[in-house]
């Protein structure tokens, strides 16, 4: 029994050896050339897939200029992002892939002649307007002998009678004129009787007067004053027997048909004010009733240092009388809205850095050239273009950011390879 399992331990060692000896004399066996070009064909196509597109450089993962010629990761553990050869231009152009163009959303307009409009706002106050501003006075002295207007807020009418007022130099000029009428027939009496009525006028004395004198010859002790210009009395200065002197204002009379709209302008926006610029005025007391107007004017001073506004006038009518002096109002501009024929970009098609102004032009096919501009005046939606593009190329208007920070990493290799090239 005992040799029965020896001999079976025996003959599958046997057994072992034999197969090991026949795997390992195929496996030393050469191969043929057939099969030598099949395998290195097949090294050579992956080998060729790698070399494809060569790297440049790693750029920073969240765009900051920083490059490295080999792989690695930041200080958050994200792994720099390879920047192919063919993804960089020789001029001062970007070259981005199709594909990341399309994940990114970038977005170009046209450019072109656009209306260049926005809302400047102010809030303004009602006040008089200045041209139609009367003050009652007297060249004289005397006496206010009757009061015919009494109340400061009365309406009164041009030529009504607002005061009987009684002079000593008006009595002393009225006779001259008698006296000088009297001599007429003498020589030299018609120079008289208008050297007499001269004097009458330097004292303010009305044509009427003059002419009911010339008429009825008679020296009329008092003067019935008449009132200047139609309006409202908004100041009163004078009571019943007062005595007043030659100069003394004793009313003031204001015809609002026509008011002012006298409006702050905050120092940022003032210079895209200009005189006919379009305006919405809405009065607080009228919220539903806006008035439309231009800026009729634009002061030359600053008037209000502590608010830095530039005061701004609208000029509005009036003839029902509801804008009353001392009102708010709310007031919106409308720079630009008679001009639409403005060379301009969208405004977020702008990249400003503080120190430059650039716009990135689409040339196609993923290439994209960053550009400085020179801006002119800010609309709502649209920017102004001085200088640095033409009418028909594409700007940029979204994912500016990410080109612009490729734009900036090729700028920064560009200057480390030149550094990296001086002795």
């Amino acid at each position: 029994m005992k040799r029965l399992s020896s001999l079976a331990i025996l003959a599958a060692g046997i057994l072992a050896g034999a197969a090991g000896s026949y795997w390992y004399a195929h496996r030393s066996e050469p191969m043929s050339m057939p099969e030598k070009a099949d395998h290195a064909a097949h090294d050579k196509a992956g080998d060729s897939s790698k070399s494809e597109r060569k790297v440049l450089y790693y750029r920073n993962p969240m765009g900051l200029p920083d490059t490295s010629p080999m792989p690695k990761k930041d200080s958050m553990g994200m792994d720099y992002i390879a920047v192919y050869a063919d993804e960089v231009s020789d001029d001062n152009s970007v070259k981005v892939s199709l594909a990341k163009v399309q994940r990114s959303g970038v977005r170009t307009e046209t450019v072109g002649p656009k209306p260049l409009s926005r809302e400047v706002r102010g809030v303004g106050i009602v006040e008089h307007d200045e041209s139609m501003l009367w003050v009652v006075t007297v060249r004289s002295n005397g006496y206010i002998e009757d009061l015919f207007v009494d109340k400061t807020g009365a309406h009164v009418k041009a030529g009504e009678p607002m005061f009987r007022f009684y002079s000593p130099q008006i009595q002393l000029a009225q006779v001259d004129l008698l006296v000088s009428l009297r001599g007429q027939g003498r020589p030299g009496g018609n120079r008289d009787v208008e050297g007499a009525i001269q004097k009458m006028r330097n004292l303010d004395v009305p044509q009427e007067r003059i002419d009911e004198v010339l008429k009825t010859k008679e020296n009329l002790r008092t003067l019935d004053w008449p009132a200047p210009a139609t309006g409202h009395v908004i100041e009163k200065n004078v009571i019943k027997g007062q005595f007043v002197e030659a100069g003394d204002e004793l009313f003031r009379i204001a015809n609002n048909s026509h008011v002012w709209i006298v409006a702050e302008v905050a120092e940022a926006d003032i210079a895209d004010i200009k005189v006919g610029t379009p305006v919405t005025v809405t009065l607080r007391a009228f919220p539903s009733a806006p008035r439309e107007g231009k800026v009729t004017f634009i002061y030359p001073h600053m008037r209000n240092l502590e608010t830095r506004t530039v005061s701004v006038r609208i000029e509005l009518p009036n003839p029902d009388g509801q804008l009353l002096p001392g009102m708010y109002a709310d007031v919106v501009f409308h720079p630009g809205a008679d001009d639409p024929n403005v060379m301009a970009v969208p405004s977020n098609a702008i990249i400003d850095s503080g120190s430059r102004k650039i716009v990135l032009i689409a040339k196609g096919e993923g290439l994209f050239e960053p550009r400085a501009v020179k801006l002119g005046r800010r609309g709502d939606d649209y920017v102004e273009v001085l200088e640095g593009v033409e009418t028909g190329e594409e700007v940029v208007t979204s994912a500016t950011f990410l080109i612009d920070s490729e734009s900036n990493l090729k700028a920064a290799l560009q200057a480390f390879t030149q550094q990296g090239d001086q002795p």
